[in-house]
C-alpha cells in the first residue's frame, strides 16, 4: 500500500513549479523597464499561481477540491507557456532560455494531467 503524502512540499510538480518561478522570475528581470507593469507583472503573477494552487489545493483535505485547484494551477502553467513564447517573439529572452523554460512548463503541464486523471479515478470523476 502506497502511504498518502502529508505535505505538498513532497510533490515533484510542486517542486519542478518552484523551479519553474525562479526560473522566471530570473528572466523577467532583464525585460526593458516599460515591461514592469505589463508582461512582466503578468507572467509573474501566472508563475506563482501554478505552486500556489497546487499548495492550496493540497491543503483542502478533498479529493475533488484539490482536482479544482489542479486544474487551476493546470490553466497558469498554460498562460505562462504563452507568455513564455512571447517574450521569446519580442527578443526579451534568448531561445534557448525561452526552450529551458518551455521544456519544464510542458513537463508541469503532463504531471498536472496525470494527477488530474489519476485523482479523479480515486474518486470516480
Amino acid at each position: 500500500m502506497v502511504e498518502k503524502m502529508t505535505d505538498y512540499k513532497d510533490l515533484i510538480v510542486w517542486q519542478k513549479s518552484m523551479e519553474l518561478a525562479r526560473i522566471i522570475y530570473r528572466l523577467t528581470s532583464r525585460f526593458p523597464r516599460d515591461e514592469v507593469f505589463g508582461l512582466t507583472n503578468q507572467i509573474r503573477r501566472a508563475v506563482v499561481s501554478i505552486p500556489s494552487n497546487i499548495a492550496e489545493g493540497f491543503g483542502r483535505g478533498s479529493d475533488r477540491e484539490f482536482i479544482h485547484f489542479l486544474r487551476i494551477a493546470k490553466g497558469s502553467a498554460a498562460e505562462v507557456e504563452t507568455q513564455i513564447l512571447i517574450s521569446e517573439d519580442l527578443h526579451y529572452v534568448s531561445p534557448d532560455d525561452a526552450q529551458t523554460a518551455l521544456s519544464l512548463c510542458d513537463e508541469i503541464l503532463r504531471m498536472l494531467g496525470t494527477m488530474i486523471v489519476k485523482i479523479g479515478k480515486r474518486i470516480g470523476k
